[in-house]
């Protein structure tokens, strides 16, 4: 698959762009277990061009987890085109507008999927920060607002009119927010349409092997993006990689990898972010990845109370003694 001038490989699988998740720490690791191509967190335009330091902080990418696109929300089309300058010279391969984020502090103020409620404003937008950077432009969005505006075929359209290069499409409306099951028939309309030819990558309950399989070869999509599956499961990039190449599923990691995967997350994390505010940061991953492990109540209390990096590999190290012979987690 092809972007611009950026050549990855056939069927990728792109980490989605998720806030307070898809900083490096996390990047690094999806890219370890075989993530294609990583996105930063949300990047406020507005902040970015106010030089807010935590803000400016999103734009740091390492060498070692190229290739990364930086994601852009926001609703005055001026304050994005100055950000996507901004961002260019963070040096990413892609710039990606957020056109899909349905959080209500965002959408309701017209910025992410509330542009698909004028969608004049959202080409006019993407046209300028074309027309603004020499790197590639994607767009991330949704269907449409709500059950009555599925309108994503047109608008994919007319995102192509307007100079992107690729287009990754969440299959559910902004209404829906996550709830319910995404729909895959509208992001294989919008493949299908014989006008479009950019990429076109599907996001949506990609939470197995076996569906990836599936939505690949049902709806003909170019690559599949990955967000909520990999919170906690990284390695769900190698697992699916591993069956779209060989059509074989690869065992579930046993506890003592869970272990040294969360470790490794935890030590990229801290160093990253300092002590106390990367042990906050990785509390919900600490969450997800022992979700299920029988008797675990306790320790899962204590290490999520952890105010150390010390007492949370202490933990973990209990974690690992004590789980050792389970290979998987009890659900």
């Amino acid at each position: 698959m092809k972007i611009g001038n950026l050549e990855l490989r056939k069927e990728p699988l792109l980490l989605a762009p998720m806030e307070d998740v898809t900083d490096p720490s996390f990047r690094l690791l999806c890219k370890k277990y075989g993530a294609d191509l990583m996105y930063t967190e949300f990047v406020s335009a507005d902040a970015l061009v106010r030089s807010i330091e935590k803000t400016q902080r999103k734009l740091k990418i390492f060498v070692q987890e190229r290739p990364v696109g930086i994601q852009l929300y926001g609703k005055d089309i001026e304050a994005m085109v100055e950000a996507a300058k901004i961002a260019e010279q963070a040096g990413p391969e892609l710039i990606d507008i957020n056109f899909g984020c349905p959080v209500k502090k965002i959408a309701t103020k017209g910025a992410g999927s509330g542009m698909l409620r004028d969608i004049p404003k959202m080409i006019e937008m993407t046209a300028k920060i074309v027309r603004a950077v020499k790197l590639p432009v994607t767009v991330k969005t949704r269907l449409g607002w709500d059950e009555d505006s599925k309108i994503i075929v047109e608008v994919a359209e007319r995102l192509q009119d307007a100079g992107i290069k690729a287009l990754t499409i969440h299959g559910r409306t902004r209404a829906q927010m996550y709830n319910g099951e995404a729909d895959w028939s509208l992001i294989g309309d919008v493949k299908n349409n014989p006008r479009m030819h950019i990429p076109i990558i599907g996001n949506g309950d990609l939470s197995s092997p076996q569906k990836a399989r599936l939505y690949l070869d049902r709806y003909g999509v170019d690559g599949l993006m990955i967000g909520r599956s990999s919170i906690g499961r990284p390695w769900i990039f190698r697992e699916i990689r591993h069956f779209l190449d060989h059509g074989q599923l690869l065992d579930t990691p046993a506890i003592p990898e869970h272990v040294e995967m969360i470790r490794e997350h935890l030590n990229n994390s801290t160093e990253w972010l300092g002590e106390r505010r990367g042990i906050l940061h990785m509390r919900r991953h600490l969450a997800i990845t022992f979700k299920g492990l029988r008797d675990f109540r306790d320790l899962k209390i204590k290490m999520l109370r952890a105010n150390t990096a010390q007492e949370v590999h202490e933990c973990l190290d209990t974690i690992k003694e004590r789980y050792a012979d389970c290979t998987s987690l009890i659900e």
